[in-house]
């Protein structure tokens, strides 16, 4: 384990009990999509309150008290041109961060290394493409999911892997994803990465951690008898951390 028990819990990312909101972002994706949502909200509810008034107003105002008789209105232009005017501004305002945030998503830089994801029923397999030891032989490892037996003290039940998988923070990440049966999903929240692995093809996307810490996702795509046994655990350390594991692995 790369990093210590000591720095543990302060550097775990993980759901908690009952938690409705978002991870903490620990990518500039992650942070993107938190801003939209929040953009979004705002618009919600000004949205929601203004029609909950005019339900409300309505119940009032014409109810078979007050109008025993129903007013027959028919048309009107102005009001027709109102309500398809102002809700086709707001989604231009709602468009332009959408837009830039989904351009940016799929964004590629040139990376500082590649990690190749292998997708199976029901585990992950990971290969350093860039670090590569004696012999030739790239790093490359199984992560399966912990028994709940063998968890130890403050591991998380169905989120614990035997092989976590190590990355450097501040760097750019390529990340190549595929699958040997059928489709997965490799996710994590804090990311803000959710990435199909489909069998035949690889699929790509980019990464760049802002932080340390430890980061738990798991498949997000229904592949089987076991797919709420596939969790992932990301451990974000420094370069020189990161290399130091890498040298281990020789």
């Amino acid at each position: 384990m790369v990093i210590t028990n000591f720095y543990f819990f302060s550097l775990t990312n993980a759901a908690t009990p009952w938690q409705i909101n978002f991870q903490d972002p620990a990518t500039p994706i992650m942070e993107g999509i938190l801003n939209f949502h929040n953009d979004l909200m705002f618009f919600g509810i000004i949205i929601f309150i203004f029609v909950c008034y005019l339900v409300i107003r309505c119940i009032i105002s014409f109810n078979e008290i007050k109008h025993p008789i129903s007013l027959q209105v028919i048309h009107g232009t102005f009001l027709e041109i109102i309500w398809t005017v102002i809700p086709a501004i707001i989604l231009m305002i709602i468009a332009v961060p959408s837009f830039t945030l989904t351009y940016s998503i799929d964004e590629i830089v040139t990376p500082d290394l590649t990690i190749k994801i292998i997708g199976h029923q029901w585990y992950w397999s990971y290969e350093y493409d860039d670090a590569v030891l004696i012999e030739d032989e790239i790093v490359e490892f199984d992560s399966y999911l912990v028994p709940e037996e063998d968890l130890q003290l403050g591991q998380f039940r169905l989120l614990e892997v035997d092989n976590r998988i190590v990355l450097p923070v501040n760097k750019h990440i390529r990340i190549l994803l595929g699958s040997t049966d059928v489709i997965h999903c490799w996710t994590i929240p804090s990311f803000g990465l959710k990435l199909d692995a489909c069998p035949g093809r690889l699929n790509q996307t980019s990464l760049y951690i802002k932080r340390e810490g430890v980061y738990y996702g798991q498949c997000s795509e229904i592949c089987g008898i076991n797919h709420g046994f596939m969790p992932i655990v990301v451990e974000a350390v420094p370069v020189e951390a990161y290399n130091d594991w890498i040298r281990t692995k020789i």
